[in-house]
């Protein structure tokens, strides 16, 4: 199975992408072979921007793309992910640094926890915060 971060799914649904074509052919290689799954916290992002949120999950699922629920077990592991990044923004900038929300800590604690590769075009903070996951990403 290969988890799908939500940018993934971001640039498979726009041709103007540049990442348009890697996105595409990185889900469809998933589902032919152990499968693809974004979770309902990616779902939740890409109902944000959508035109049409009521079906975006028809449209993914019409992908062969599996939505799942975050496991309870990846709570924790998510948490000290971003209290670390986030004593790191705070040691590099001060106590009134912008932190970004929690999804893309989710996103990796789920990979993590299940032992799954995750197709990310966001290598760096994965790498960072969750170094033991393997990432797919158009850079190799």
């Amino acid at each position: 199975m290969i988890l799908l971060d939500t940018n993934v799914l971001i640039y498979a649904f726009d041709p103007d992408s540049p990442f348009f074509r890697w996105a595409r052919e990185t889900i469809v290689e998933a589902v032919a072979g152990d499968g693809a799954a974004i979770n309902a916290v990616s779902l939740a992002e890409i109902c944000v921007g959508d035109a049409d949120p009521s079906t975006v999950a028809d449209r993914i699922r019409s992908w062969g793309v599996a939505i799942l629920d975050v496991p309870a077990a990846a709570a924790d592991t998510c948490a000290k992910a971003y209290c670390k990044y986030r004593n790191r923004r705070t040691s590099q900038s001060g106590p009134l640094v912008s932190v970004i929300p929690l999804p893309d800590f989710f996103i990796g604690a789920h990979a993590l926890i299940m032992g799954w590769e995750l197709a990310t075009a966001d290598r760096g903070r994965f790498d960072q915060y969750f170094p033991s996951v393997s990432l797919k990403t158009p850079q190799g």
